[in-house]
């Protein structure tokens, strides 16, 4: 499980393998990577991986094609910059929300607004099947970074969220741009509450 409180940025050191099977060797910040072991999960963009080797601070990762086509992974090359998360321990602080590493789908940055006074509202446009999971005030994770959902438009398929400079110092949201492709893990209790009044909505009829 995770928190979705992004504790950094690591960098894509090498890509290698198919597209239906690809291994990403990361490179993290000097000594986060402490006490790790191998079968360790780590989230990269918000997606739990399993390390496979590591060496220093440089650690890989197995990805397979279930994972590339639902998450934008697919899309990293050498030398991106990817949000990481270690898994959280029981005596964590959760300052986020739970989150599984589990990507639904994906959403695309539509609008950026920078204020001057540093803050950044950013659009994000997602399918219709997910947007009956995103709701004003509701959390999202999205890249693995957990965040409160500001305004929705059910009409456009969009969501906005807003971002202070702490968020923009530690995370990948900084450089976002217009185009983008964001992970998006929907908020679990969010997820069941709907399924479930859409199931017994299903049965009454």
């Amino acid at each position: 499980m995770f928190t979705g409180i992004v504790q950094g940025t690591a960098t894509i050191a090498e890509v290698s393998g198919p597209k239906t099977k690809r291994r990403f060797v990361v490179q993290f910040p000097e000594g986060s990577l402490e006490n790790l072991t191998i079968g360790a999960s780590i989230a990269l963009n918000g997606v739990c991986l399993t390390v496979v080797e590591f060496e220093g601070d440089q650690a890989a990762f197995d990805v397979i094609d279930e994972t590339l086509d639902r998450s934008s992974l697919g899309c990293l090359e050498k030398g991106d910059f990817v949000n990481y998360e270690r898994a959280a321990k029981m005596s964590d602080e959760i300052g986020g929300h739970l989150l599984s590493g589990h990507i639904m789908d994906t959403a695309q940055i539509v609008q950026i607004d920078r204020k001057e006074d540093g803050n950044v509202a950013i659009a994000l446009q997602v399918s219709r099947p997910l947007l009956k999971y995103i709701f004003s005030k509701g959390y999202v994770g999205l890249d693995g970074t957990s965040l409160t959902i500001g305004e929705v438009d059910g009409e456009e398929l969009l969501f906005w969220i807003h971002l202070i400079p702490e968020t923009l110092r530690v995370t990948t949201w900084a450089a976002a741009e217009v185009g983008d492709i964001i992970n998006v893990e929907v908020d679990a209790m969010t997820q069941a509450a709907v399924d479930t009044v859409e199931r017994v909505l299903a049965a009454r009829k």
